[in-house]
């Protein structure tokens, strides 16, 4: 079983540091259905993925996918990013228990399969950055990881292209907006009093923290306009099978 989540959580860092996504909405539903209860999964994968997310945005930016300087451009979206981001989470985990799961899964599976569907759209076309986009994207997708764990880095990812930024710029920026969201979150569920399972939450760093150096060099190796066709389609498929997890009745 050890082996197992350790395997599960290498292979859900590798793509969210690679892609920008995956790590939460990959990981949560595996460890539930191998029993373990949603309430201590949730703050486990958010303080994992908060460590993964600092290694991964040195990684990235020592490696040129990004410039996390504080006077660049991609420091300050990362920092409006996770500044309004932080506010969304605090909201979700407030209003978690007072909104039917279903309704969450079905807004997060159709506002990803958009996203997904847009990006592959207008792939050939030139997109001009917005800071209103950028704004109500990480507003909603922090909504998402706050109630479920998952649903940021696609919302993000995807956001970030329509909004004109690079595809390889947008993976770096992500995990520096996704760490500061992280531990707003897990400070969040500790006020409230949950329990934390300190066992899984550190067999998953140890376990993701090794796949991010791998990650980044793909990141800096792989194509950009390929890049955002990969990001643009396993956005798409991601939300196609939370809409049909859905349907499922799971």
């Amino acid at each position: 079983m050890i082996f197992l989540i350790g395997a599960v959580a290498f292979l859900s860092e590798y793509l969210d540091s690679a892609l920008g996504m995956g790590y939460g909405t990959a990981l949560v539903p595996i460890l539930v259905l191998l029993g373990f209860n949603p309430l201590k999964v949730i703050p486990a994968v958010l303080i994992s993925q908060l460590v993964t997310d600092i290694a991964a945005c040195i990684s990235h930016h020592r490696l040129s996918n990004v410039n996390l300087k504080i006077a660049s451009n991609d420091f300050k979206i990362a920092f409006v990013l996770g500044l309004v981001s932080s506010i969304g989470v605090v909201v979700s985990v407030i209003l978690a228990l007072k909104i039917p799961k279903w309704i969450i899964t079905l807004y997060i599976g159709f506002l990803v399969s958009v996203m997904g569907i847009l990006i592959l759209v207008t792939i050939r076309y030139p997109m001009h950055f917005s800071w209103r986009k950028i704004i109500g994207i990480s507003f909603v997708a922090a909504f998402n990881k706050g109630i479920s764990g998952g649903g940021y880095g696609p919302l993000v990812m995807g956001g970030q292209m329509l909004s004109g930024v690079q595809a390889k710029n947008a993976v770096g920026i992500t995990a520096f907006a996704e760490a500061i969201t992280c531990l707003m979150g897990f400070i969040i569920y500790l006020i409230v009093g949950k329990a934390i399972d300190w066992k899984l939450t550190g067999l998953l760093v140890v376990s993701a923290t090794v796949a991010v150096p791998f990650a980044a060099l793909t990141v800096k190796n792989i194509n950009t306009d390929r890049l955002r066709k990969y990001v643009g389609i396993l956005i798409t498929i991601l939300g196609i099978l939370t809409l049909l997890k859905i349907s499922s009745g799971v």
